[in-house]
């Protein structure tokens, strides 16, 4: 008790909050990768969002792909947990297969297109390019962090 009393307001507040999202990592068996361009911001990333209370990281993965672009999915494997120190933001990414529905956008996408390992390099920001990569070169799972824009290097 007289630690707790002599610790100050703020050592005493609750520490922050993480939100935790989930990512597809869609490949098909020409080794093209499922991206989406974002309708919030035009930026290209990879087809996910919010893991929601009740759902399991597999279930959420499979939902999000399926409502951003149309494809349904078998969820493979976790490849990647990705952290941005920034806002807080814990990623899951899993690598997946398509297996069925057809490419259409929604509310969150403008744009869906399957991409080589050169287009993601290109389209993509390095932070969201990376998750993409590491599923395919199967050395995973990786746990890297960023800041939003660039990755953070040990």
């Amino acid at each position: 008790m007289l630690l707790y009393m002599s610790q100050s307001q703020e050592a005493r507040q609750a520490p922050s909050l993480h939100s935790v999202s989930v990512a597809g990592a869609v490949v098909r068996e020409d080794g093209r990768l499922l991206a989406i361009r974002r309708a919030d911001n035009g930026t290209w990333e990879l087809p996910g969002g919010v893991l929601e209370l009740e759902e399991t990281p597999e279930a959420g993965v499979a939902r999000e792909v399926l409502e951003e672009t149309g494809i349904q999915v078998e969820v493979d494997e976790l490849t990647g947990v990705y952290k941005n120190t920034t806002r807080g933001i814990v990623a899951l990414v899993f690598r997946c297969k398509p297996s069925g529905g057809t490419e259409r956008t929604s509310d969150e996408s403008t744009a869906v297109a399957w991409l080589t390992p050169d287009e993601v390099a290109e389209r993509m920001s390095e932070v969201f390019a990376v998750r993409l990569l590491d599923a395919l070169d199967g050395d995973g799972p990786y746990v890297r962090s960023h800041d939003g824009t660039h990755l953070l290097r040990r």
